[in-house]
């Protein structure tokens, strides 16, 4: 018989395969089964794959490619800054600029190699920060030990407790291997150095992050050899970026404020990261910059990053030019800025070459719409002491304060018209007054002890009596003064120190105007607990005159607004206005304007409100010898001021502060003005009075002549 060409494995009856022949196969039903299994998966394969092929090959292609290519944001151009005649006072100039935009797989030594090959295309300039052998060190180390080779020569300097330490904590190994590096290894040539600042800028750079390399002096020829060897530079790119540029007419830069360079700095980083921000993104780092960050930030604009397949950057292109922020147009008009600083320093020079302000730390002043709160100059400068230059010093105005005088004695009848201790244009006697514990209270006329007369409220504000006040204070203490009297402790006097810092505060005195500029100080009020309950029992008599709480000459000005305009305290501020842009990018239309804000209404009747305007209208245009502003009767419109002069001290030596406030036309108020002069030796000339007049002649003149 033939054999059967193949044999298969049967069962016997005791259930052991046994070889079996027949003429045809036989497979066991399990195999069987396990095939036709192995078949249905294979069929449903191939369905799969043509799926995906045919049905979602667009997609999965989509898909392929937003894996290697990453959109990143930049940022745009900020907004510009105009004074109120249309001025633009910071703008921003563009600059052609080498970028870099970091892979997300790139190690040091890939950083390190690029700024090799970089600096032999590019010329950069070597920051003083790594040419000083302390503060350059660690920038020095790092790109020294981003050469793998170096690396490993200080990591074999580790000592075995080092490696223990290590073993235990890896995040250990890069500051322990950095402590290895030894001063010689960092002894830089000029190119390595060069070299080392570019591998810093890029070490700074976060994953997909854009940094600017160089963005200021970058040349055609530069431009052109970047681009063409950026197949060899990955990430480095050609763009253009910007800088904040101050007009010639900005004479207030300290007022606009700053833009960061390198990105948020560490101590807003927080803030800023939680809006949105990168890293990177250049920020207002002061004042207006600052305060009016949102609005002037731009949109920025969007990228293409495509990545090959070790994760660095092959190519970079602009999606989305990005959008210039909105503009600022200030209620600052630049002329008339210029001419109040004409002003002070045509006045305050000759105290500085003569001496009396050799101990003066400056002269500020502010010029405000006193129903609006439009800050219309904010001028300053300050002064170092026995210099004879001077500095510009705006924000003075906001960040200093001083001992007022007599400018405030407002608030004084304020408060003793509130508390019912003064009655209307109450008549009191004015002589010196001798209280125990304190100096001979005194006003100018009667110091020698004649001259003494009686006065009613609206008299004590033109001859600016201290006397007056004084007594108006001991009404409010339940008391009326005896010769060698004595007043309540220390310890007592906090409902009464109160009373008086609450009416000045309904003016704008001894607290934040809410100016829309950061960093405003309200000035120092000393807390009652911290009087010395024997030398300071006085204190409060002299807080009646103004010689005690520091005030700024921003709060002075809001101070005489809320008397010029009817007892309204309205906020001050420097913008007028959000603008966006036209088709050109110049200034658009108006997107918001900034309204009056009235903080509060001080709590007086019209007839009380009525004997402090009239008080300050005589101060001006009184005859009598002692009425203390009349030096601005002449002015070119109908003023009414208050003088003050502060005893003060300065290094030692007995000085003055001269102030003023005043508005005008009386008639129907639309400009106020403060002046500070603190620390003179003396102002026998009253320089404070002419620098008033002269600002509102210039007022008169730029405003209301036409």
């Amino acid at each position: 018989m033939k054999k059967n060409r193949f044999t298969f494995l049967g069962k016997n009856d005791t259930g052991k395969e046994q070889p079996t022949s027949s003429g045809h196969s036989h497979i066991p039903f399990r195999l069987n089964f396990l095939f036709f299994i192995i078949f249905a998966l294979f069929i449903a394969l191939i369905g799969q794959l043509g799926h995906l092929q045919i049905v979602n090959g667009d997609k999965i292609s989509s898909q392929l490619k937003e894996s290697s290519t990453i959109k990143v944001s930049n940022s745009s151009p900020r907004g510009v800054i105009y004074d109120a005649s249309g001025k633009a006072l910071v703008s921003n100039k563009a600059n052609a600029a080498i970028t870099f935009t970091r892979g997300n797989q790139m190690t040091a030594q890939d950083l390190r190699d690029l700024a090799v090959k970089l600096n032999q295309l590019i010329t950069v300039e070597v920051p003083d920060k790594l040419r000083d052998s302390e503060l350059g060190k660690r920038d020095k180390a790092d790109f020294w030990l981003a050469d793998e080779d170096n690396f490993k020569k200080a990591y074999e300097r580790l000592s075995d407790e080092d490696l223990k330490t290590i073993a235990d904590d890896s995040s250990q190994e890069y500051s322990l291997v950095l402590a290895q590096v030894k001063d010689e290894e960092l002894n830089f040539d000029e190119e390595a150095l060069k070299e080392t600042a570019i591998f810093t800028t890029m070490n700074g750079a976060t994953s997909l992050n854009t940094v600017f390399i160089k963005n200021s002096g970058v040349t055609d020829e530069e431009l052109a050899t970047v681009a063409e060897h950026s197949a060899e530079l990955a990430g480095v790119s050609t763009g253009t970026d910007w800088s904040r540029e101050y007009s010639a007419e900005s004479s207030i830069k300290s007022i606009l404020g700053t833009v960061s360079t390198n990105g948020l700095q560490k101590e807003d980083a927080e803030e800023y990261l939680a809006k949105g921000y990168a890293s990177n993104d250049r920020v207002g780092t002061s004042y207006l910059e600052k305060q009016y960050e949102e609005v002037l930030q731009g949109t920025k604009s969007q990228s293409e990053v495509t990545l090959d397949r070790n994760g660095n950057v092959s190519s970079q292109k602009e999606t989305f030019a990005g959008a210039k922020g909105d503009n600022l147009v200030l209620t600052i008009n630049t002329d008339f800025q210029k001419k109040v600083e004409e002003i002070l320093q045509r006045n305050y020079q000759p105290l500085i070459e003569n001496g009396k302000a050799a101990l003066s730390p400056g002269v500020y002043a502010v010029v405000m719409n006193p129903n609006t709160g439009a800050v219309l100059s904010m001028a300053g400068y300050s002064h170092e002491k026995d210099s004879k230059e001077l500095q510009e010093n705006a924000l003075g105005n906001i960040t200093a304060a001083f001992v007022p005088g007599s400018v405030v004695k407002a608030g004084t009848l304020a408060a003793g018209w509130q508390t019912g201790a003064l009655n209307g244009n109450e008549v009191l006697y004015d002589q010196p007054l001798y209280i125990q514990g304190t100096p001979v209270k005194a006003s100018i006329f009667n110091k020698d002890g004649s001259g003494n007369r009686n006065l009613s409220a609206q008299k004590a504000l033109e001859l600016s009596s201290n006397s007056y006040m004084v007594q108006v204070v001991l009404k409010m203490m339940n008391t009326t003064y005896s010769n060698n009297m004595t007043i309540m402790s220390t310890d007592q006097q906090g409902p009464i120190y109160a009373e008086l810092r609450n009416a000045m505060a309904e003016f704008g005195l001894g607290q934040k105007t809410g100016i829309d500029l950061p960093n405003e100080t309200a000035g120092i009020q000393t807390a009652v607990n911290d009087l010395d309950p024997v030398e300071d029992g006085g204190k409060i008599l002299d807080e009646a005159f103004g010689q005690f709480d520091t005030y700024t000459p921003i709060q002075l000005a809001q101070y005489v607004s809320t008397i010029a305009n009817g007892g309204k305290k309205v906020q001050p501020h420097v913008v007028s206005g959000i603008y966006g842009n036209d088709e050109q990018g110049n200034l658009g239309s108006l997107i918001k304007a900034i309204e009056p804000t009235v903080q509060g209404t001080v709590n007086l009747d019209e007839g009380q409100l009525k004997i402090i305007q009239d008080g300050f209208y005589d101060a001006v245009h009184g005859t009598e010898a002692y009425t203390t502003a009349t030096k601005l009767a002449s002015a070119k419109m109908t003023l009414a001021a208050k003088t003050g002069t502060a005893e003060t001290s300065a290094y030692g030596e007995t000085t003055i502060n001269s102030n003023i406030v005043a508005y005008g036309p009386v008639e129907a108020p639309e400009v106020a003005v403060s002046v500070v002069l603190p620390f003179l030796k003396d102002d026998d000339a009253h320089v404070n009075n002419d620098i008033a007049k002269e600002i509102m002649d210039a007022y008169y003149d730029t405003y209301m002549a036409n």
